[in-house]
């Protein structure tokens, strides 16, 4: 046998083996997922609740029992604006590991009857202490000479639930509280000094009031069949138009504090009795506390209180900083879930003792050193050290900058953005764009230090002094940030996390010396770094004072330092051990699945092209099968040149979106080869930033204006601002006033322009538009017509997919036809069209040309010409 062979045949036997082992590591991580499954029974029931009145009110509720009891028992609560269905997941795995669980819909969400009290005593505590008694009188609770072994646990305001209910009933021996609250006052309302209110988050209370409100008509609406006005759920809930399913003390409180931004009586005696501070030394089961580093609604000074008012009463208390939280993406829900189990084990298993250790989520090593991209991983420390530096490791660093004189606009407009509410996730994934906001000049003092000369991390809450000097009378709100100044001019803004600071009763010209406490972060500020303190007059997040006025900010004393909380830990590896049976596999199955992917890598051949260099799009043998074994595309070739308008065109299913998504490298390919200029393509190469595109319609966010959406896109491409040519983007968009409008008021038709007009950001070299005018009226039709073929004619390429062949004869100069992921036929349209052949109706064409010359008429042979619907219509209806 020939080496060659060989090793062919060597190779190809490895392959199979990694294969067939892959697939029965992934048939026994089915198999055990499905036994873990099973052995969770469920038991869905309405329980009684605490009566509004009269009114008779019934809590919905499901127990999950696992495989082998009596056992510990937990009750699981809801995040605000959820319902039991939320908590099936998580339930599910707490009852796989030998915990019987209790979920359930709190009063006035869901199927629940009743209204929102909000964390009252009288109502949503007293319904859990009902809860309780029924789990202590279950056969499947474990007990023992204390009792009932039953837990509280819960995220946000489930978290805050449980903490309230076991300062009210004993019979709670364990709580897991996650991202919640200490004081609502202070949640709310935050740093007020002096006589007058904190700073108003008017945008997180008003998202949390609108969550009830619109979940609990909607759920109502559907149950009592789409009544309007007054309805009742099954379960006996009343609802309102003004106030959903709110009580109407707590509907009046919120609405009176929001006209006025700050709170009123109500308010407050609201807020103080759903705070777990007011009762905080009444919590003797032993408590974990989880808190999200991503968190602008409940910080991490938050979770601070909450332990130091708990461990004050000789109570063990567990904290937690993990990534994630209000701002976050539902990161970190497993690594709640493990704490959880870990915690209640603990109490449980009687191996609880000493102080418990801590435990917090950072930047590790550096993956770029051109960029400063880093990992995150957990760290453990010996003891909670708190917030603040007080009685811990600190490190100070030196700030300078002259005084700086700030405007505060009227109302706060325009505002800075550093965080959006109840969108999550937007702080992480676009970080320092948001920033960008439409803040404007000369509201915003910046004082900084020199370049770092050692890496310092950042695990707490920083303090700083500055001065503020009033040009007017009045109360000052100012919110303090500390950012990240790299060497390479990008600032960052941990977490996206600002301290609001109302100062009130200041008087015209009279200095005021604070102390600033900024926000609780962790961060890993490296070597040649600077550290920026920002103090601004606006936040969009936040009500500010009506009046316009002006600041004059400095530092107290000329000069001040910065001080660091710092703490230092070891590295963990934590994981529940079935995570890491799972994690295992997964890894298993990775490497299997790199043993296939060097096999799809030698079919695509990634490889740089030198002679297509000048070729905007290549495109040889592309297959994209799924699962099934459905081909969307099969063996599909064509080329694009400069200056070229192509119309990919197909009926629905025939491959069209699927092989432009493979273009613009949103999924990648089963077999083939796709280059853009030479250089091969795969999810964000390098190369794809010479391309704009469009695909399967637009998406923007809701609240913002179509102008700050481009400038939001932009930012976060990371390209210089001078680069994007947005007056060219918004003439093309023709939208005239209308793009300084929110886009949520925003026809179809012009979110259709909005999104032509994002793709034309920059003025790439090859924009690839999946059916650019659909939503457009025909004048529009034509105007983009027009904008294509013009933006080709500067040797420019473009791409479009379409179903209106009469259009695509009109504007494009090629043709792709595809029929069910083949291609049918392509080239330029004047071939196409012309496919009938050559016509002339004389029996001897040259005789006749040469009789209508002696007449002098002159003739040639044309093309057959026929329209390019006709020959579409024909050529699918050929390959059906």
């Amino acid at each position: 046998m020939k080496l060659p062979a060989l090793r062919e045949r060597l190779r190809s036997r490895t392959v199979r083996i990694g294969l067939v082992v892959v697939l029965v590591l992934a048939i026994g991580g089915i198999v055990l997922g499905a036994v873990a499954a099973s052995s969770v029974a469920t038991r869905a029931q309405f329980l009684p609740g605490t009566p509004e009145g009269a009114t008779p009110v019934r809590l919905d509720t499901t127990l999950y029992l696992p495989d082998s009891t009596p056992a510990p028992a937990i009750l699981l609560s809801q995040g605000f604006g959820g319902s039991k269905t939320g908590l099936d997941s998580e339930a599910k795995t707490f009852a796989q590991d030998g915990y019987v669980v209790l979920t359930y819909s709190a009063r006035g969400f869901g199927r629940s009857g009743g209204l929102i009290h909000f964390a009252s005593p009288d109502y949503e505590i007293a319904d859990a202490r009902k809860l309780v008694d029924y789990l202590a009188h279950l056969p499947e609770v474990k007990k023992d000479a204390k009792g009932p072994q039953i837990a509280a646990a819960g995220s946000s305001y489930g978290g805050g639930l449980s903490l309230l209910l076991a300062a009210a009933d004993p019979q709670v021996r364990a709580v897991s509280a996650d991202i919640t609250w200490n004081d609502l006052t202070h949640a709310f309302f935050p740093n007020g000094a002096g006589p007058g209110a904190g700073v108003f988050k008017k945008l997180w209370l008003g998202q949390l009031f609108g969550n009830a409100f619109s979940s609990g008509r909607n759920v109502l609406s559907s149950l009592a069949g789409g009544r309007a006005g007054r309805s009742e759920s099954a379960a006996g809930g009343p609802s309102s138009v003004t106030c959903g399913r709110f009580a109407p003390s707590v509907c009046a409180a919120y609405q009176e504090s929001a006209a006025t931004g700050t709170p009123s009586a109500a308010m407050l005696r609201l807020m103080r009795q759903a705070s777990p501070a007011t009762v905080i030394n009444r919590i003797k089961a032993p408590t974990q506390l989880v808190q999200g580093e991503q968190d602008s609604l409940f910080p991490l000074s938050e979770a601070d209180a909450n332990a130091r008012g708990i461990a004050a009463n000789g109570t063990p208390v567990s904290v937690v900083w993990r990534q994630g939280g209000h701002d976050a993406d539902g990161g970190g829900t497993t690594d709640v879930i493990n704490a959880g189990v870990s915690w209640f084990g603990k109490v449980f298993g009687g191996s609880l003792s000493g102080p418990q250790p801590f435990q917090f989520s950072e930047q590790a090593g550096i993956v770029s050193v051109e960029t400063g991209s880093a990992t995150e991983q957990t760290r453990r420390a010996t003891g909670y050290p708190g917030i603040d530096g007080i009685a811990r490791r600190t490190t100070t660093v030196d700030l300078a900058g002259p005084p700086q004189e700030v405007s505060a606009p009227a109302g706060g407009v325009p505002a800075a953005i550093t965080s959006i509410p109840g969108l999550g996730g937007i702080s992480n994934r676009f970080d320092n764009a948001l920033a960008l906001l439409p803040s404007s000049p000369g509201q915003t003092a910046y004082f900084s230090s020199s370049a770092l000369t050692k890496a310092v991390s950042i695990a707490g809450a920083p303090s700083v002094r500055i001065t503020v000097i009033p040009k007017s009378s009045g109360d000052a709100v100012l919110f303090a940030g500390l950012r990240d100044l790299s060497d390479d001019g990008t600032a960052t803004l941990p977490s996206q996390l600002v301290t609001p600071l109302r100062l009130a009763g200041l008087r015209a010209g009279v200095p005021a010396t604070v102390t600033i406490q900024l926000p609780s972060v962790v961060r890993n500020v490296l070597t040649k770094h600077r550290l920026v303190l920002s103090v601004a007059t606006t936040d969009f997040a936040y009500a500010v004072p009506q009046k316009a006025t002006t600041y004059t900010i400095a530092l107290a004393g000329g000069t001040a330092a910065v001080t660091l909380p710092t703490v230092s830990g070891s590295p963990i590896s934590a994981g529940h051990p079935l995570a890491w049976l799972i994690v295992g596999l997964l890894a298993l199955l990775l490497v299997g699945g790199v043993v296939g992917g060097i096999i799809v890598r030698r079919r695509l051949v990634l490889k740089t092209v030198p002679e297509l260099a000048n070729t905007p799009i290549s495109i040889e043998g592309l297959v994209k099968e799924y699962a099934g074994g459905y081909r969307a595309v099969d063996h599909v070739s064509f080329r694009v040149e400069h200056g070229q308008v192509v119309g990919l065109l197909g009926p629905n299913g025939a491959g069209k979106t699927t092989a432009l998504r493979v273009l613009v490298g949103l999924i990648t390919p089963t077999e083939g080869q796709i280059h853009v200029f030479g250089e091969p393509v795969v999810p964000g190469a390098p190369v794809l930033s010479r391309l704009g595109a469009f695909i399967e319609g637009p998406g923007f966010l809701p609240h913002l204006s179509g102008r700050d959406n481009l400038r939001l896109y932009w930012a976060a491409t990371g390209r210089p601002i001078e680069e994007a040519e947005f007056e060219t983007a918004l003439d093309i968009a023709g939208l005239g006033a209308s793009v300084d409008r929110k886009v949520k008021t925003y026809s179809h038709g012009m979110k259709q322009r909005l999104g032509i007009a994002q793709a034309m950001l920059g003025l790439p070299e090859v924009l690839v538009l999946d059916e650019p005018t659909n939503g457009l009226d025909p004048p529009q039709i034509a105007e983009m017509r027009e904008v294509l073929q013009q933006y080709a004619q500067t040797g420019r390429t473009v791409v479009v997919s379409s179903h209106l062949l009469a259009e695509v004869e009109q504007t494009c100069t090629h043709v792709v036809v595809m029929h069910k992921g083949r291609l049918v036929a392509s080239g330029s349209v004047a071939e196409i069209a012309g496919a009938g052949g050559m016509q002339l109706a004389v029996d001897d064409p040259t005789e006749a040309a040469r009789v209508l010359a002696e007449v002098g008429i002159g003739s040639h042979l044309v093309p057959a010409r026929r329209a390019l619907e006709d020959v579409f219509l024909e050529m699918i209806g050929a390959d059906e």
